[in-house]
């Protein structure tokens, strides 16, 4: 229950305690009655902010996510918001831009489907990709969508996901396919991915990252008697596949997992089905040794923590320890994941570090890149009042504010507020990170 909901219900309370058949205090009931019947009924994923809303019933901006897509602007610098209705779209699409959210109104309702073998596609490729959502842009997020490549030979290559961009965030979405690499984000340079309380559901290597990638409380099914996990992390030795508190099921004698390149996985507290096969994460080699990728590595597959419906496997057991001495469960977070280079679940508001007056305009510098939502205006200790400048908003960390009367050191003292607006962090998180609505800067001097 919300709090919004919780709220309502302590005024409706008073309400038939003191109402005693006042008609007046009656019908305020009777409007606070339909107020909480709407908070309940409205999805909560349909009052938060939108850029752009996607509707096939023509209650939105386009009938299609790809008109969406198609009417950005060639660099959308700022975040991106697009809304889509509940639905099923037999669509494919691509995103080539960078900080574009796809977030769907229900996660069982807002379908993205479409039938599309890679074989096909090889033969016949168009511009669009060889999978159901390709993602060529960074800091993407898809949240709260079923994607589903709905070929139905079980077994070949049907991406549901494709992309080579970095800093993917997939969070709440059924990911399905019948066929093989199901999911498959292919940065193998530098791609960092996240996603959370997803379900998966392909053939062989259904989910296959090449670079980092960190999975936590979803669940993985297996359609064929073929490895479900796959990892490529050739290019740095700190390149992992992390899953941490997820579950695996499956056709009976499903495999684990597999690799054709160095490899390195860390599984936490997770959920074997008894029909999992006794075959540990294994590499694939051929009898050609020309096909063999190198392998200095060595053999890298931790566990901790890890149950087992049924016979219990030896290679499942906690080895931890094998990989650092040092090193335990409650390390593994996203952050140790991706080697301090992004942190998907942090919290923190953004930060300004430091503003610079130039007569009547400050130059406000930020910790982070940021994107201007509406128009929001910087109110100072001293009364003042500074208007964001409009100009075109690149993805940088500097926002220009003005005011109508000469700017001094002592207007930017103490606590400023905001209003009309937002800034947010452009970065892919799972929370939304702002400003926030007091905060003070740090002048370091009077002029740029």
């Amino acid at each position: 229950m919300n709090n919004s909901f919780q709220s309502l219900l302590r005024q409706i309370t008073e309400f038939c305690f003191f109402c005693h058949g006042n008609s007046r205090i009656i019908r305020q009931l009777a409007a606070l009655i339909v107020m909480a019947d709407l908070i309940m009924v409205t999805p909560v994923i349909a009052r938060l902010h939108a850029d752009i809303i996607v509707s096939q019933a023509g209650e939105g901006d386009f009938l299609t996510i790809t008109e969406a897509l198609d009417a950005l602007p060639m660099y959308p610098y700022q975040r991106t918001i697009i809304l889509i209705r509940n639905g099923i779209y037999q669509e494919k699409i691509r995103i080539d831009h960078h900080y574009i959210t796809l977030r769907g109104e229900n996660r069982e309702s807002t379908i993205i489907r479409y039938a599309q073998l890679r074989s096909d596609w090889q033969k016949n490729r168009d511009y669009i990709g060889p999978a159901v959502v390709n993602l060529h842009g960074d800091d993407i997020v898809l949240s709260h969508l079923t994607i589903e490549n709905s070929q139905k030979e079980i077994g070949p290559h049907a991406f549901a996901v494709y992309g080579d961009g970095t800093r993917t965030l997939i969070t709440e979405c059924d990911i399905k396919s019948k066929g093989g690499d199901t999911v498959s984000l292919w940065n193998y340079k530098s791609g960092m991915y996240y996603f959370s309380h997803c379900r998966f559901e392909g053939a062989v290597d259904f989910v296959c990252p090449r670079g980092w990638c960190f999975i936590r409380d979803s669940e993985f099914y297996e359609v064929k008697d073929t490895a479900a996990i796959w990892h490529d992390g050739h290019y740095h030795p700190e390149q992992k596949f992390v899953i941490v508190k997820s579950s695996f099921d499956g056709v009976k004698q499903f495999q684990l997992g597999r690799h054709h390149y160095e490899a390195q996985f860390f599984l936490i507290e997770c959920q074997f089905s008894i029909n999992m096969a006794d075959r540990p994460i294994y590499r694939n080699t051929y009898d050609d040794d020309s096909r063999n990728n190198p392998y200095y590595w060595g053999n890298r597959k931790y566990f901790y923590g890890c149950q087992k419906q049924g016979e219990t496997f030896e290679w499942t057991k906690d080895n931890l320890a094998e990989s650092d001495k040092n090193l335990t469960a409650e390390m593994i977070t996203p952050v140790w994941t991706f080697s301090g280079k992004w942190d998907p679940e942090s919290e923190a508001s953004v930060q300004i570090t430091n503003g610079s007056i130039r007569d009547r305009e400050v130059v406000v510098t930020f910790g982070e890149i940021v994107t201007v939502r509406g128009n929001p205006v910087i109110v100072t200790s001293t009364g003042k009042e500074l208007l964001i400048v409009k100009q075109r908003f690149n993805d940088i960390n500097r926002l220009s504010f003005r005011s109508d009367d000469p700017l001094a050191i002592q207007d930017l003292d103490g606590m400023m507020t905001i209003t009309n607006g937002q800034i947010i962090a452009s970065v892919a998180s799972i929370t939304e990170r702002s400003l926030g609505t007091e905060f003070q800067i740090d002048v370091k001097d009077e002029s740029i």
